[in-house]
């Protein structure tokens, strides 16, 4: 028998019958969407702050007037394990607000001793005598006292930039009313009350300072430190009423506009001949604004003049008992204010807070907002901005406010009716056509933001949001 070997004959390829897809789409109109951003956000905190109109370019905050002074934070400079205090920031201590002479500054600071602690030592105990102020530099301190039924109750958590202890430098008979401990490894600095009278007796302009801070203690005030209004309540007869006004504070603070800008630039021949079925230059425009609006809630949250952040209120600033966000954290923030409006957290702060929460076995409910559902603890939404800056040691802050000028809280700052608005507080002015045929808008927008009274702004700080090992 014969094998054929001879290989299969190849099949004769197929005529195409009909029009190709590759080719019929030379003929046919693309579907296409308009120009995609990827770095659009939510910008809940430029939707929620009630606008107030600042003719003029700016809005001066009126208040009463406060005898309550040095209430910031101690900046320190470190030399490898040696930690020194800025002398210029000891005026931020109640005692020596507005003394400026920085030589005696500078011996004062120089009577500061360093003192490294590890975590769980006592630094203090309650009713013990206080002789000495003790400047944070770094680390986790805890205070706690002695309830009225003999337990340990919390009382603040201290961090960088604290101090406790202030009362000691002029009260011979001043006791600890509190318990420290320190939660993490750290450094603080000591001023003893024997060293600063030793400053204090070789310095008459020290002297006539702290005789002037003595005297405004005496003035009578509220907690809130303002001037006290003389009232009468609860008498019977015709006893004589006791006098009084308000007084304001003499330089109040005020805020200017800030403005985010740059200049749009699109060619006249893409304007002329690409125009449809988009229009170029206004979508150009469109991404641009985005992007400025961004830049603006970052501004409202970050900058140094006027955002949130660095314009909390000290007293309105606590750290976390533990470090993850917890209810008892929150709720301590909002027992610090009435009528909080909402919080504002970056995203993974707000996830950390869920993990909190449910390994609690607490389910926060959630509150319509504007026909959107969103989580809220006890009534007041927690909204999302990842603004909010996160640090390297993964620890973030949680801001809540009360907001509105009727309420004296947050309110955003921007003027309206501006030549060639685009939109309210935001114009795009036309700068006219180049020699390259490009034609140029400036696109600007002006804003700020005040915080009216200092209880209006509160912060967590130093959130930890780092997912914890079990």
């Amino acid at each position: 028998m014969t094998v054929d070997t001879s290989p299969d004959p190849q099949p004769e390829p197929s005529r195409q019958s009909s029009l190709g897809t590759a080719a019929a789409r030379n003929l046919a109109t693309t579907t296409k969407s308009a120009p995609q951003m990827q770095g659009i956000t939510s910008r809940w905190l430029l939707r929620t702050l009630p606008w107030v109109e600042a003719k003029g370019g700016t809005y001066r905050v009126n208040r009463r007037l406060s005898y309550t002074v040095g209430d910031g934070r101690i900046e320190f400079v470190q030399d490898g394990a040696d930690v020194r205090v800025i002398p210029r920031e000891l005026g931020e201590l109640a005692l020596l607000r507005g003394f400026e002479d920085v030589e005696v500054l500078t011996a004062i600071a120089g009577r500061c001793v360093q003192r490294d602690f590890h975590a769980g030592e006592v630094l203090v105990e309650h009713g013990t005598p206080a002789e000495q102020i003790h400047l944070i530099a770094h680390g986790r301190i805890s205070q706690t006292s002695v309830g009225k039924y003999g337990d340990e109750v919390a009382v603040a958590v201290l961090a960088d930039g604290d101090r406790f202890g202030e009362n000691a430098l002029l009260d011979a008979d001043a006791r600890w009313d509190c318990t420290a401990t320190a939660e993490t490894a750290g450094t603080l600095l000591t001023l003893s009350r024997a060293d600063f009278a030793s400053v204090l007796s070789a310095t008459p302009g020290l002297q006539a300072h702290v005789q002037r801070f003595s005297s405004l203690l005496r003035r009578r005030q509220t907690r809130h430190g303002e001037a006290e209004i003389a009232l009468s309540a609860g008498h019977n007869g015709e006893p004589e009423l006791p006098g009084t006004f308000v007084d304001y504070e003499l330089k109040p603070r005020e805020y200017e506009l800030s403005a985010a800008q740059t200049i749009l630039r699109v060619h006249t021949r893409v304007a002329d001949l690409y125009n449809g079925p988009m229009n170029q230059t206004e979508e150009q425009l469109r991404l641009v604004i985005e992007a400025l609006r961004e830049r603006q809630e970052h501004e409202l949250v970050n900058n140094r003049e006027f955002g949130l952040l660095h314009n909390a209120d000290f007293k309105q600033r606590i750290q976390p008992h533990s470090g993850p966000p917890t209810p008892d954290d929150l709720d301590e923030l909002l027992c610090r204010r009435r009528g909080s409006k909402f919080f504002l957290a970056h995203p993974r702060t707000i996830a950390a807070i869920g993990r909190e929460f449910n390994s609690r076995g607490i389910y926060p409910n959630h509150v319509d907002l504007g026909g959107q559902q969103v989580p809220a603890w006890r009534g007041v939404p927690i909204l999302p901005c990842n603004k909010i800056p996160i640090t390297k040691e993964n620890t973030s802050s949680i801001l809540v406010m009360r907001t509105g000028e009727d309420n004296q809280g947050v309110i955003g700052l921007r003027q309206t009716g501006l030549p060639e608005e685009y939109e309210p507080g935001l114009s795009v002015r036309f700068m006219g056509i180049d020699g390259k045929s490009i034609t140029s808008y400036l696109v600007t927008t002006y804003y700020s933001a005040a915080v009216l009274v200092p209880d209006a702004l509160g912060v967590l700080e130093n959130v930890q949001i780092a997912r914890r090992h079990d």
